[in-house]
């Protein structure tokens, strides 16, 4: 058994969100804890208090799992509205990024209907993020501290990481399904 294998075996089932079986593996725990760290000493190299810099970069991986929660239910909401729902999402790769679970038996489907369930994702991020820098924007004015970091890093990452970095040619990005199901469309082909 490989390890990505092993792990999927001993994944933790979380609950249900809008239909879908939520999952973690254990890498996903242990990537989430090595995130709080890094965003910790990142927070109070900053000039945060060390308790203010662990209780913000908790808040951080919060918010970033929320980040990448709305990401898949935004993939989740576009694969509904092609009749070709998901049914879970799997927290993994330690503990940065989610995949999208459909069921083992579907039936082959055109790729128009990947590529739709592809751009569901930027597209609920890109959402995200403009309510993320409106709400920056209003914190903004506060100046620097633990709460304007947070709303900082939740509009940033929801740019950066879940609108525009789904677009870098990574081999697991949302771009690679998209130009995967491109090249498999024939000219003329609009189902």
């Amino acid at each position: 058994m490989s390890a990505s294998q092993l792990d999927k075996a001993r994944e933790f089932k979380l609950g249900v969100v809008a239909g879908l079986k939520i999952s973690a593996t254990p890498s996903a725990i242990v990537g989430n804890l090595m995130l709080w760290i890094l965003l910790s000493v990142v927070a109070y190299l900053l000039k945060l208090s060390l308790l203010s810099a662990v209780i913000g970069g908790f808040l951080a991986i919060v918010l970033h799992n929320i980040a990448d929660l709305w990401h898949q239910l935004g993939h989740s909401w576009a694969a509904r509205s092609t009749g070709y729902p998901m049914i879970g999402v799997r927290f993994g790769f330690l503990g940065v990024l989610s995949t999208s679970v459909y069921p083992a038996d579907e039936i082959p489907l055109a790729p128009a209907v990947h590529i739709r369930r592809a751009l569901g994702g930027p597209i609920g991020s890109l959402l995200m993020s403009a309510i993320a820098g409106v709400i920056f924007l209003t914190v903004k004015s506060r100046g620097f501290g633990t709460l304007w970091l947070l709303t900082l890093w939740f509009f940033l990452e929801n740019l950066l990481v879940f609108t525009l970095g789904v677009f870098l040619p990574l081999g697991f990005t949302d771009v690679n399904t998209i130009v995967h199901w491109m090249r498999q469309t024939k000219p003329g082909d609009d189902s």
